[in-house]
């Protein structure tokens, strides 16, 4: 009978400091709260930019599927001009698809980076009111050759970024597929702006690893 007792108690114990460490263990989790994110994607479409553009809309279609159907998405198309071609759920598959085939054909030999940039960033504005977090991915050559009021002022952006941040302070950029002496210039003008975390900068040689670094960016 003692055994007995001795065992139940012995059980009794067990459980106790089991159910304790437990409950020490999960009050010290912290779930990560969701931040939908509305994302706009700049494309280029130039002449300039064409020999990638067929693998550059594989991978917009590749960062579209790792993120959540609760995000939204925009892109934009630039070569002489600059427009929306797409907005809506990342999930729209062929939907996305669809838009890109259709609007990033046979596009002129000049780009209007600037122009799709601001209108980029005035999107972002507007989402974040309606409750997103949000990220800007620049993907082409960066051959910015067009009207000299359509180009990015690289003296005048970090200036405009800094401002921005004060309104969307979670804001990542990401610059993919131009080449890497490009990037360098770009990464040199905003990394003391947006830092290591929130600023992408990825050539065509390491695209596959920029998936993983783009959903650190958006707090993922």
């Amino acid at each position: 009978m003692d055994k007995r007792l001795i065992t139940v108690g012995l059980v009794i114990l067990a459980v106790a400091i089991f159910i304790k460490t437990a409950f020490v263990l999960l009050s010290n989790v912290k779930i990560d709260e969701f931040h939908k994110t509305a994302v706009t994607f700049i494309i280029d479409s130039s002449s300039s930019n064409n020999s990638k553009l067929p693998r550059q809309i594989q991978y917009i279609k590749s960062l579209c599927a790792i993120l959540d159907p609760e995000d939204a998405i925009k892109i934009i198309k630039t070569d002489k001009t600059s427009y929306l071609i797409y907005e809506g759920s990342p999930g729209e598959g062929a939907a996305i698809t669809k838009a890109l085939k259709k609007y990033t054909q046979n596009g002129s030999n000049q780009t209007s980076y600037g122009e799709a940039f601001k209108k980029a960033v005035d999107y972002s504005l507007t989402m974040k009111k309606n409750g997103y977090n949000t990220s800007i991915v620049v993907i082409g050559a960066m051959e910015d050759n067009g009207d000299m009021d359509k180009r990015i002022n690289w003296d005048v952006l970090p200036k405009n970024i800094e401002n921005t941040k004060k309104y969307l302070p979670e804001l990542s950029i990401m610059f993919a597929f131009a080449e890497p002496e490009k990037l360098d210039f770009v990464k040199t003008k905003l990394n003391p702006v947006l830092g290591e975390n929130k600023l992408i900068i990825v050539n065509e040689a390491n695209i596959n690893k920029a998936n993983a670094r783009f959903i650190k960016a958006i707090d993922r």
